[in-house]
């Protein structure tokens, strides 16, 4: 198929990097108004991105008219409602990214590697690689948990304020799976805290019995993401928690890195 060309008349200067200016702009100010909790006003959004009002307005003239940004009855914008296919189509995709970080986890723990994103309150696993034991953990792709008793639950709220893990809680509940399941909002924000000193997450019987699974967070990760593996008690004991940890943050490093790149051409 032959390359299109746009009309010298129609096209946007293109950034330092390549691109089309107007296009980098207006991503730009989609995901300040993420960062500003989904609902902004122009002077907001030129105090933050230092452009003009009037280019503000143009191109949010536009993503209003694409559906993507809807104008309030205040005046204030927030992010439309075509976003959420987007983001719901991303989301699957992202699982699907993660499947050969997830295999050669299996290759080099021995254990069921898992992949879940935070979904509003939820834990919600998106990818699974089962383990080649014929004892291991399996977690339906899809299924949805509650953070506290999970260990990608923990790796995903480590560095939430407190504030806003209580309140998280408050809305959840903190029902128990087992007799080991953390059921106050004190205990499980002391988990949190060793999570942060230690670098990684574990659930130890926590969500089922006879079941311990380590997880780490993927950093830099455009949604909050975890990695884990999951196995027998008997098998993922204290001195295999020493040799896979260094295995877990290897691969959620590497996996960032892919996520970063935009796989673009030269």
């Amino acid at each position: 198929m032959p390359p299109s060309h746009a009309s010298t008349s129609d096209s946007k200067p293109a950034s330092s990097g390549g691109g089309v200016q107007s296009l980098e702009r207006a991503f730009d100010l989609l995901e300040r108004m993420a960062d500003a909790g989904g609902e902004v006003g122009l002077s907001e959004l030129s105090a933050s991105s230092g452009l003009p009002l009037p280019t503000i307005h143009r191109l949010m003239r536009t993503l209003v008219l694409c559906g993507y940004v809807r104008q309030q009855p205040n005046r204030r914008y927030a992010l439309g409602p075509r976003l959420i296919r987007l983001g719901e189509s991303a989301s699957r995709l992202l699982g699907t990214w993660a499947r050969p970080y997830l295999a050669r986890l299996v290759e080099e723990t021995g254990e069921t590697a898992n992949m879940a994103l935070l979904d509003g309150d939820e834990i919600v696993y998106v990818a699974q690689v089962p383990s080649k034991h014929s004892m291991r953990m399996f977690t339906e792709v899809g299924r949805r948990v509650l953070p506290h008793s999970t260990g990608v639950g923990k790796a995903l709220l480590a560095n939430t304020p407190p504030d806003e893990v209580r309140a998280l809680l408050a809305r959840t509940g903190m029902p128990a799976a087992t007799e080991k399941t953390i059921t106050t909002p004190d205990g499980f924000l002391e988990a949190l805290e060793q999570v942060r000193r230690v670098g990684y997450a574990v659930d130890d019987n926590e969500q089922e019995i006879g079941v311990r699974c380590l997880a780490v967070s993927v950093p830099d990760s455009p949604t909050s993401a975890a990695i884990s593996i999951s196995g027998p008690a008997g098998r993922v004991t204290e001195a295999a928690t020493e040799r896979i940890v260094p295995i877990l943050q290897q691969a959620a490093k590497e996996l960032s890195d892919a996520l970063a790149s935009n796989g673009s051409a030269g």
